[in-house]
């Protein structure tokens, strides 16, 4: 018989349905006792694990320094597998939510900067300091997506992405070059020399109008 966990493209349109019986804000994160269950009888043991480790890891390090908090949160959304979206849920280009990359366990990189961006803004790290960042990696000569945290507005950002575990400054990343970058509060296009300008807001970018307009509706 086809469960949820043997079919990730029918996993996304279960976890639609339920999805995100959760609160995702800096002052509270709850995934919810309906929510995991579910996941243990769709999904398995495994995947309610995985929750259950993000659920501890967010309690854990929440009162911790940020410099702490980016090597946890890096640290375990990189385990996760890396999976293309045409493979995993059968379409060309799928912002998944942390709750479905991680009960799936799988996902590409926007999938993996996107959780680590939720969830450090959940732990308390400002908006201001976090943007969600578009970028040609040179090497691999194709699109790639990191996360950024900026100390101070005009600083070197650190760089948290899936191709490698370490954290390294932007300075020190000359395999990526930026396009644009975004958070909840706006949308930058990325100019040479690490000057960026604002233009807009971060709503214009369908998928992620998509991925928050999935996670109001779950928590309705």
């Amino acid at each position: 018989m086809e469960t949820a966990a043997s079919n990730p493209r029918r996993s996304g349109s279960l976890l639609s349905m339920l999805l995100m019986v959760i609160t995702l804000t800096v002052a509270a994160f709850e995934l919810s006792e309906r929510l995991m269950t579910y996941v243990r009888s769709e999904f398995g043991e495994e995947a309610h694990d995985r929750l259950e480790t993000w659920q501890n890891l967010h309690d854990m390090a929440s009162r911790a320094a940020i410099d702490r908090q980016l090597r946890l949160v890096n640290s375990f959304f990189n385990r996760v597998r890396f999976v293309s979206d045409i493979a995993h849920w059968g379409e060309e280009d799928y912002w998944a939510t942390p709750v479905e990359l991680l009960t799936t366990n799988g996902g590409d990189c926007e999938d993996f900067s996107i959780a680590k961006y939720l969830t450090l803004k959940s732990m308390g790290v400002p908006d201001e300091q976090l943007r969600i960042v578009y970028v040609k990696a040179l090497e691999l000569n194709q699109a790639h997506m990191v996360l950024a945290w900026y100390p101070e507005p005009d600083a070197d950002p650190l760089i948290l992405d899936n191709l490698i575990n370490d954290i390294k400054p932007a300075s020190q990343r000359p395999d990526l070059e930026p396009v644009y970058s975004f958070n909840g509060d706006g949308l930058w296009l990325n100019r040479s020399g690490g000057d960026s300008e604002r233009i807009g807001e971060a709503r214009k970018l369908e998928h992620w109008q998509s991925l928050n307009d999935r996670m109001v509706d779950s928590l309705r």
